[in-house]
């Protein structure tokens, strides 16, 4: 392990990246159904963002090639098993410029998941954006997975294995905290991340990982005014909602910054947004979830 990073050599990397891309993926099981796999990263149930990247294919699957995705909306209803899931698709709507569809995910009968996407043909019009905060080069940052590589020996038993490998998409931390006891700080954070190898030339691939990746640590905005910590296990938290908006064209093999804050908690829920960037300062998306809260006591 490095200094700063902590990378899989190139042969484990691309293979990393080519698991990514195949679980996006999906087996047609009939007219606007479909079936993806499920990949075990550490977490007690299936990671958020795989959900929504999938749905997001499985509607993408459904759509002319010439009008991308521009907005989802999606609720999780049930946590899901590290297990097969089922996509739905509900043609809701073929217009001259806009295409809706819902998708419902489905583990063992039950509903875990529903999303609504809009696609749309490439139109011009007005242009602008937010500028893209100050942040310093990815290239002098320590990878979340070091961090926590080095902690290794703090972190509870829960928190070993599946957490202290590479899983394909890096993270750095523009302010890194610790992880086990984080100070109190503003409810804001950035981080730089993206693939750790390259990616196929298709764009719902780079989508739907944006989608995936988008659902790491944006919860955890809402956390850091409080010295909560996923790790600590002082609090219960699970994704309500994602939205996203997607903006203009990316690779998710090129870093990319995620500027996270959080306006609001209350009611044993957090929101955050998050604003996501090129390293040339382009908006790219923008993300937006609620999630529950709960403080454990003692």
């Amino acid at each position: 392990m490095t200094a700063l990073t902590a990378p899989p050599e190139p042969e484990e990397a691309q293979r990393l990246v080519d698991q990514l891309a195949a679980l996006m993926r999906l087996d047609a099981l009939g007219p606007d159904l479909f079936r993806a796999q499920s990949l075990d990263i550490g977490t007690p149930n299936v990671f958020g963002g795989q959900v929504l990247g999938q749905a997001l294919v499985a509607a993408s699957n459904t759509v002319e090639a010439d009008r991308p995705v521009h907005s989802m909306h999606a609720y999780f209803l049930l946590p899901g098993a590290h297990a097969p899931i089922d996509y739905e698709v509900h043609r809701a709507r073929d217009g001259r410029s806009f295409t809706t569809r819902h998708v419902v995910a489905r583990q063992d009968g039950r509903e875990i998941f529903e999303m609504t996407a809009s696609f749309q043909t490439v139109d011009q019009g007005i242009e602008h954006q937010l500028p893209m905060p100050a942040a310093p080069a990815p290239e002098g940052l320590r990878s979340e997975l070091s961090i926590r590589q080095a902690l290794s020996a703090r972190l509870p038993e829960r928190a070993r294995g599946k957490w202290l490998e590479s899983h394909g998409i890096e993270f750095r931390d523009v302010e890194p905290l610790d992880p086990i006891h984080p100070e109190k700080r503003p409810a804001q954070t950035a981080l730089w991340m993206r693939a750790v190898a390259p990616l196929p030339n298709d764009a719902n691939v780079h989508r739907a990982l944006l989608a995936y990746a988008s659902d790491h640590g944006l919860l955890r905005a809402a956390m850091l005014p409080h010295g909560l910590s996923f790790m600590r296990g002082n609090v219960r938290a699970a994704s309500l909602d994602h939205a996203m908006w997607f903006h203009r064209d990316f690779r998710m093999d090129d870093w990319l910054l995620y500027a996270i804050d959080s306006p609001s908690a209350s009611g044993a829920r957090g929101l955050c947004r998050g604003s996501i960037f090129r390293r040339d300062g382009t908006l790219v998306a923008s993300t937006a979830q609620e999630g529950m809260l709960r403080v454990k006591q003692g």
